[in-house]
């Protein structure tokens, strides 16, 4: 094999082969191939695509760099969902108690939050002594022991993929739909699950902004995990606005909390349902997806779920009296009511926009290193089509920084747009692709 060729071979808009692929990755990860030669082929795929074929073959040797969990001592069907990111998406908090209440297995390996999106596994550090950094014994052990288990990527876990995400992160490759499939289902397949769920967002607030490209997204990322034996179902949801009300590591457990023992009914609460109805469906605990998802209404309305996340959540060295009193969770020191001074119906929220002005408050990372303020955030009290009168909170901000809290007042104000005339709310569900 020669890595020029083959670079060489892409550029020229050709298929590469199996073999080439897999000489690609292994050489990279193992060192033999240097970062300006990898970066040129990231590149080249980038630019010219990669079909269906070197996409499953890319999502292989990823796949086989590293370890592939074996859960066959657990009797039963695996099934995990992945979310490309959004601002306010706690589902995972949600769908991870309810499916395995439901007798489903869930193992999740999940991802920190970078950019204007949250991450599943900064949500779960915020609860205090939650371990995420399990071993794979452990994680074997835990999801054994509660039906459900969250930690982040091992070093065991797809090691191409944590080299290459690296890569692309400084060579503008990021968005490129084989890599994307590349290092998502890399990681997926190498959990031991059986079947999949996936959320692809769209819209102002997501990375694939438009559905087309969402669509496109959820098709590669289903045919490659059905490529790989695995059945999956992808939904394709709405991201012109924050989901739930919550956003920021701490309020996103309060208000998975709201949802898990207190009923909240929203928009979090509906998506939840139907991603954990799905996931109850592929377990074979349910006959159809409409059963599945009147399973998970059953097991949310019955406590099952709030009493099985308390157990995750003890399994994982969590202290659980933070669940069962939220009150007593340390304040942030400012805390302010953000008002609108003129009425009318909300018609537009800059999500993204949102997103960076949690950020601007302390709850998330614009590089690896920084730290995360678990307790900031926002609660944002409106939703797209909802009349707003003058003098309403349309948000609260919490952070330790007055100077923090006025940066994040200004982008909230800038973020939302009013009409005089009542807009339609977007739909939630854009697209199911089975």
């Amino acid at each position: 094999m020669n890595t020029i060729e083959i670079i060489r071979k892409k550029r020229d808009k050709k298929s590469l082969s199996n073999e080439e692929i897999e000489f690609l990755i292994s050489s990279y990860t193992k060192g033999k191939i240097p970062d300006y030669q990898f970066s040129a082929f990231l590149m080249a795929a980038f630019l010219n695509g990669l079909n269906k074929t070197e996409t499953a073959a890319l999502t292989k040797a990823m796949l086989y760099s590293g370890k592939i969990v074996d859960l066959s001592s657990i009797k039963g069907l695996k099934v995990d969902k992945h979310s490309t990111g959004g601002v306010g998406d706690k589902t995972s908090l949600i769908i991870a108690p309810i499916a395995a209440a439901a007798g489903v297995y869930v193992p999740m390996i999940s991802g920190r939050g970078l950019g204007h999106t949250g991450g599943t596994l900064d949500k779960l550090e915020s609860i205090p002594g939650f371990r995420t950094d399990l071993n794979l014994n452990q994680y074997e052990k835990v999801l054994k022991k509660t039906g459900a288990v969250l930690i982040g990527q091992t070093k065991e876990i797809a090691p191409a993929d944590k080299l290459i995400y690296s890569l692309r992160d400084v060579t503008a490759t990021v968005e490129a739909i084989p890599l994307i499939t590349g290092s998502i289902m890399s990681k997926k397949l190498a959990e031991g699950i059986d079947s999949l769920v996936l959320d692809v967002k769209t819209g102002n607030g997501a990375f694939m902004k438009e559905m087309e490209d969402a669509i496109d997204l959820a098709n590669s990322l289903s045919e490659t995990a059905k490529a790989f034996g695995k059945k999956c179902i992808a939904f394709i949801t709405d991201m012109n606005q924050p989901l739930g009300n919550y956003i920021g590591n701490w309020l996103e457990v309060v208000e998975s909390i709201q949802v898990l023992r207190n009923g909240k009914k929203n928009d979090l609460t509906e998506l939840s349902l139907i991603l954990a109805g799905a996931m109850i469906f592929l377990g074979k605990k349910s006959k159809s997806l409409e059963e599945g998802i009147e399973k998970a209404i059953t097991i949310l309305n019955s406590g099952k779920a709030f009493n099985k996340f308390l157990e995750i959540v003890k399994a994982q060295g969590g202290d659980i009296s933070y669940l069962e009193d939220p009150e007593k969770y340390p304040k942030s020191n400012y805390h302010k009511q953000i008002k609108l001074m003129n009425e009318g119906y909300l018609s537009f929220v800059n999500t993204y926009e949102i997103g960076m002005a949690a950020i601007d408050l302390g709850a998330g990372r614009l590089k690896k290193e920084d730290k995360i303020d678990p307790k900031a955030g926002i609660i944002f009290n409106f939703k797209v089509g909802d009349k707003i009168r003058k003098a309403d909170v349309i948000a609260e901000v919490f952070s330790d920084s007055k100077e923090k809290i006025k940066l994040a007042e200004n982008r909230i104000l800038k973020a939302v747009r009013l009409s005089n005339k009542q807009i339609k709310s977007p739909n939630l569900i854009k697209e199911i692709i089975n």
